[in-house]
């Protein structure tokens, strides 16, 4: 064998060990698995990635569906009101629902909502206008519980009803399960492999336009910016979620990721209120090093003071579910706003974080809490 042929050999090795790499570090299993699947779909990263997901997960749900069939269950009607305040209680720690949530329904339109909109003539209660929005990585790589934590989801959008949420790390079995359940939401989502983000609107408040997906063109682990246009009561919005490059060697990829975001933020016309929200998966400084947020953009966290109870939306102190030795607590999930300049002026009125209860199964509904906020008009 000629030298050249060595030195090739020895790239194409090396090719391989960091996409076995990638493909670990994406799925959470190990070289050796990773090597299986590249090996199959012949190295092609996304091919590989969507056969590891798809031949895991689709049997799982599938037999969950079919349970639900076999046993009927009927939906939990525990009152909204009593699940709020045991949730905001300092009782509750770390114990979710015990009762498994059929969810076919997430959220029933309550008379206020529908009569808010149903006639143009009937006025619209100030309360009824605020937006309530959910951000949350749901973890949907990790295979382990994923349909008693996407049951876990379901219950704390029943519990909050959310008018917009952002959801990150999703599969497409678990998308579906979603799907089947909220029937009373709009669910827009940035792919149909592999892993992606998505949104979900609240089909009797918030009316979909137009929706887009702006790639970045030198991510390596298939991120992307998902983007829609809507109307809130007659306030034109612009939704934004993404799932930043992970991991901190990542950090140039990530910054130049944000730099996107922001980018297309400042392009929306100055009468739309823009909304961003997602895993990030930023640190401080990188915010920083990109020349921090634009005039007019203001980080919702920041905004509400910097309210140390929702500080840690990583927190491996707290959160067992990825089982680590070591203790790592980042505000890696935010929520950045930027207010229309005419017409009603939206502002950030409160923020808490969900999913901090641990399900019937031992473990958390993600390795992420979950950011709940409110806006008013």
């Amino acid at each position: 064998m000629s030298d050249k042929e060595v030195t090739l050999m020895e790239n194409l090795e090396e090719t391989r060990l960091r996409l076995c790499d990638k493909f670990a570090n994406v799925t959470e299993s190990d070289s050796a698995v990773a090597q299986c699947y590249l090996a199959e779909n012949e190295w092609d990263m996304e091919r590989a990635l969507n056969s590891f997901f798809e031949a895991d997960m689709e049997s799982v749900f599938d037999a969950e569906d079919t349970e639900e069939i076999k046993n009927n269950r009927p939906l939990n009607k525990r009152k909204k009101t009593d699940l709020l305040e045991k949730a905001h209680s300092p009782e509750t720690k770390r114990r979710m629902i015990s009762e498994k949530v059929d969810c076919i329904d997430l959220t029933e339109d309550e008379p206020a909502c529908t009569s808010s909109t149903s006639s143009k003539g009937s006025e619209v209660e100030e309360g009824d206008r605020k937006l309530s929005l959910v951000s949350w990585n749901v973890d949907g790589l990790d295979t382990l519980s994923l349909v008693e934590r996407a049951r876990g989801l379901c219950s704390y959008l029943t519990l909050y009803t959310p008018d917009v949420v952002f959801l990150q790390e999703l599969i497409p079995s678990y998308a579906q399960y979603i799907k089947k359940r909220a029937v009373s939401y709009v669910f827009v989502e940035g792919n149909e492999d592999g892993y992606f983000i998505g949104i979900l609107l609240k089909k009797s408040r918030v009316k979909l336009h137009k929706h887009e997906i702006i790639s970045y063109p030198t991510t390596q682990m298939m991120r992307n910016l998902l983007c829609a246009q809507v109307t809130f009561f007659g306030q034109e919005l612009y939704l934004m979620t993404s799932h930043l490059e992970s991991c901190k060697d990542q950090a140039a990829e990530r910054m130049k990721q944000l730099k996107v975001v922001l980018q297309n933020i400042k392009e929306v016309p100055d009468n739309t209120t823009v909304i961003f929200g997602g895993d990030t998966n930023l640190r401080d400084p990188e915010v920083a090093k990109v020349g921090g947020l634009p005039s007019g953009v203001t980080d919702v966290w920041e905004e509400l003071g910097k309210p140390e109870h929702c500080r840690y939306t990583w927190d491996t102190k707290m959160n067992s579910n990825k089982g680590v030795s070591y203790v790592s607590r980042c505000r890696f999930d935010r929520i950045y706003l930027r207010p229309a300049t005419t017409g009603p002026r939206m502002s950030p009125e409160h923020m808490t974080l969900i999913g901090m209860e641990k399900l019937d199964c031992g473990r958390y509904t993600s390795d992420h809490w979950g950011i709940y906020c409110t806006f008013t008009p």
